[in-house]
C-alpha cells in the first residue's frame, strides 16, 4: 500500500521531538537549561493540522520545559515526556482516541522510534533520519528534521485527504486568527 492510501487514513498523527521537530542539536547551558530550535513552518502546519481536523500528540525520550512550552503553544494537548517505551504511550492514545493503529501516523528519526513505527498505519522517517529507520518507513521527507519535515508530514497527509486545497483557498481569502507559529 503506498504512501497516499495509508495517509488518507490517519487521524491522529504522533512525532518525536529531537531530531523531527528539532534539528536535534540540543544546547546546555551553564546553569543546566537546554535550548531547543523549532521550525516556524512546522509550528503553523501543526496549528493547520488541528484546523482541518487532525489530532497530534508528541511522544519522547527526553523531557524539556522547552518541549512543554512549545507543546502548550501549539495546543498539543497529549505530550508524553521522558518516555523511554514509546509503544505505552502509543497504545494510550489509541485507546484515548478509540482509533486503530492503521488510523494513526508517526514520524521519526532514530532507534528509539522503530518499536512505534513498525504498528502504526503511516511510518514517517525525516530526510536526516537513521538508515534503519528510513528502512521501515512508508514515507521518508526530502526535508530534515527541525526544517519543515513535520510540515511536509502534515501537507502528506491533508492533500490525501483532499482537505489541503480547502485549506489553501482559506488563506487565500484570509489568515485565521488562530494561526501560531
Amino acid at each position: 500500500m503506498d504512501s497516499k492510501t495509508r495517509a488518507r487514513r490517519i487521524k491522529l498523527l504522533i512525532f518525536d521531538v529531537d531530531g523531527v521537530l528539532t534539528n536535534g542539536r540540543i544546547i546546555i547551558g551553564r546553569d543546566g537549561e537546554a535550548a531547543k530550535e523549532f521550525y516556524a513552518q512546522d509550528g503553523l502546519g501543526i496549528a493547520i493540522a488541528h484546523r482541518a481536523g487532525l489530532k497530534t500528540a508528541i511522544i519522547t525520550g527526553r523531557t524539556s520545559d522547552m518541549v512543554r512550552l512549545r507543546s502548550t503553544e501549539l495546543k498539543i494537548t497529549d505530550v508524553y515526556q521522558g518516555t523511554m517505551s514509546k509503544t505505552a504511550a502509543l497504545q494510550e492514545l489509541a485507546a484515548k482516541y478509540h482509533l486503530n493503529l492503521a488510523e494513526i501516523g508517526y514520524v521519526g528519526d532514530d532507534l528509539i522510534d522503530l518499536p512505534v513505527m513498525v504498528q502504526v498505519g503511516l511510518a514517517c522517517a525525516v530526510a536526516n533520519a537513521v538508515p534503519e529507520v528510513k528502512a521501515r518507513a512508508h514515507y521518508i521527507t526530502g526535508s530534515a528534521g527541525g526544517n519543515g519535515a513535520a510540515r511536509e508530514v502534515i501537507e502528506l497527509i491533508l492533500t490525501a485527504q483532499n482537505k489541503w486545497a480547502g485549506i489553501i483557498e482559506a488563506y487565500t481569502c484570509s489568515v485565521p486568527a488562530d494561526s501560531a507559529q
